[in-house]
């Protein structure tokens, strides 16, 4: 059943709509009582849809889980929902007192699988043996030289490299590293429909509409789902919906990372902040130049180019699987 508005949330919407109307940009303000509503329904009817009898989805300690856990209780209840926790070997400590601090607070059913023990067994911390460099600061240190020196050899982002492979300027280093970090993700996929099938649950996807344009995921890894309640909202509409369905402060303002790879979060991979992200993403997809975009935010034009390049980059991504035509 839909959740009804008590007059204390009311009231805290009223608070935060007149916050968020300080702080964020009208192009990316959004309602997020209506829009709640909204994606409370979409849950219900893929429930109904695919004839599944709750839901199931991978719960990292980060805004954006808790944000599609925090829906889909809302949605189809607590006894419902179950937030599948997936740690190994490279996890921030942190992230798993988050997870369970989100599920705690929704009162869902959670779960725990490690990791570690498949990826080892597979050979996977052999690729790249972080663990040899003891200390978790010392590891993000070396994951952050790396990855810079890459962007120094390339001239570019390694990100952008990345998503058309590195022939031309091939390095093993590099290779290593995105089959490292990606069978992570696409470990993590095999367990949600898993557990999914097993108790005939709907597998929810946690992945925004800026990593969806960007391509900062994973295919067939995060980006696989039966649905995707939040792949329509920019990363700045996913924190306003964050405070109005009352996720935990610090898991809201923590820096958003994957949490695959020790030194590594988002916007240090992206090169610039989500909220700038944003405000150049929404208007290229509203068919703006990078040259007009960067006159209207008094940006810098290459700043523009860049995210222009991401989601000319990342286009395969978002495509269906390449089909040849047989006559």
């Amino acid at each position: 059943m839909p959740v009804e508005e008590s007059p204390e949330a009311t009231h805290r919407l009223a608070e935060a709509s007149q916050r968020w109307g300080n702080m964020v940009p009208e192009e990316l303000r959004i309602d997020p009582a209506a829009v709640a509503a909204e994606l409370e329904a979409f849950i219900r009817q893929q429930a109904e849809r695919l004839r599944r009898e709750g839901a199931i989805l991978g719960v990292s300690g980060g805004l954006d889980s808790a944000v599609v856990a925090a829906l889909a209780t809302r949605a189809l209840g607590q006894d419902k929902v179950v937030a599948l926790f997936m740690p190994e070997r490279d996890s921030e400590p942190q992230s798993r007192r988050d997870a369970l601090l989100v599920a705690e607070k929704l009162g869902i059913v959670w779960r725990e699988v490690d990791l570690a023990p498949m990826l080892s067994l597979a050979g996977i911390y052999g690729a790249v043996p972080l663990r040899l460099l003891g200390a978790r600061r010392l590891q993000s240190w070396a994951v952050r030289r790396f990855y810079e020196r890459y962007a120094r050899a390339f001239g570019e982002s390694p990100l952008l490299r990345m998503m058309e492979g590195t022939r031309g300027k091939r390095t093993a280093w590099l290779d290593k590293g995105v089959a490292y970090h990606r069978i992570k993700h696409r470990m993590r996929m095999a367990m949600w429909y898993y557990y999914g099938e097993l108790e005939n649950r709907l597998v929810l996807g946690c992945c925004n509409r800026t990593e969806e344009m960007t391509g900062f995921f994973v295919r067939y890894g995060d980006s696989a789902a039966d649905a995707a309640p939040i792949a329509g909202l920019y990363k700045t509409q996913v924190r306003q919906l964050a405070e109005y369905l009352e996720v935990p402060p610090q898991v809201i303002s923590k820096a958003p990372s994957p949490d695959l790879l020790p030194g590594i979060t988002d916007e240090y991979v992206l090169g610039m902040t989500y909220d700038l992200l944003d405000r150049i993403l929404v208007r290229l997809e509203r068919g703006m130049s990078p040259t007009d975009v960067a006159a209207e935010l008094t940006i810098e034009p290459r700043q523009a180019e860049y995210v222009a390049d991401l989601m000319r980059r990342s286009a395969h991504m978002r495509e269906p699987v390449v089909v040849p035509k047989v006559v």
